[in-house]
């Protein structure tokens, strides 16, 4: 997120459950950013180097993608993870086992012993909450090795960072939420349009921005009040030789220094 790009999007069919769409956008990263396993039996420095790289990164899934099968998978890749559990009817059975609820916040955290042999040593606790006088229960695992129950919930409830950086921004600065696709690849073409928009926007920011008087800009804020600035472009011989930006402006001239340090 410090960098504000997005590593891959797809889009799916309505019907299709978010259990079966992690495998593949977690595929799909290990694509971009070089981590894919090795495949076969053979294991070389670079294999066991994309194993290490893979046990620094943490997973943080919603109970839709917490499916045991996911959770595994994951693993057996040599993720961490922090997840919620996705079947409702386990944390019920597994809340009779709890010996001691701590508060946390409007809800309780309890202790249980993870009832799945994922090969690896996970933490699993479950959280309770009274909704409409009723208890209802989540349960949540971990590979992390932290100190106490609340901080590995504090630490679950850091993610979304996704949905802030990318879908809302993407949504109000790109307009992705005001344009639709009667076609299902002319809308998947949309949206990967807007995703190579959305990396050029962060490649402009980190180039031009940061340590300006603009670096607090988000998306919207990047396109409507800079760069649908009015000005001029002198192009000579193939070549970019001025920027010329409408005076009137109240952000022209700290705006043509970041031009200038961007060309």
């Amino acid at each position: 997120m410090a960098y504000r790009e997005t590593l891959w999007s797809e889009l799916f069919s309505g019907s299709r459950p978010s259990v079966t769409c992690l495998q593949p956008a977690v595929v799909a990263v290990e694509t971009a950013l070089d981590l894919a396993p090795a495949k076969g039996s053979s294991t070389t420095a670079l294999d066991l180097a994309r194993q290490l790289r893979r046990s620094r990164i943490v997973w943080r899934l919603d109970g839709g993608f917490g499916s045991d099968d996911n959770l595994g998978w994951l693993l057996d890749r040599n993720y961490q993870v922090i997840a919620k559990g996705f079947s409702g009817r386990r944390a019920d059975k597994l809340a009779q086992q709890v010996k001691r609820w701590t508060p946390f916040g409007d809800a309780w955290l309890g202790q249980v012993v993870c009832p799945i042999d994922f090969g690896r040593e996970v933490q699993m606790w479950l959280k309770r909450k009274l909704v409409k006088g009723q208890f209802e229960h989540s349960y949540y695992l971990t590979t992390l090795k932290l100190p106490s129950l609340t901080q590995a919930m504090a630490r679950y409830n850091q993610r979304g960072g996704a949905e802030i950086e990318q879908f809302r921004n993407d949504k109000q600065g790109l307009h992705l939420s005001a344009r639709r696709k009667q076609g299902f690849l002319a809308q998947k073409s949309l949206i990967l349009l807007t995703d190579l928009t959305h990396n050029l926007l962060a490649d402009f920011y980190h180039t031009a921005l940061v340590a300006t008087p603009f670096a607090a800009f988000g998306p919207k804020r990047l396109v409507r009040d800079l760069l649908t600035m009015e000005g001029n472009l002198i192009v000579a011989a193939g070549c970019l030789k001025r920027i010329e930006l409408a005076e009137n402006h109240p952000y022209a001239a700290k705006f043509l220094d970041c031009l200038v340090r961007y060309c």
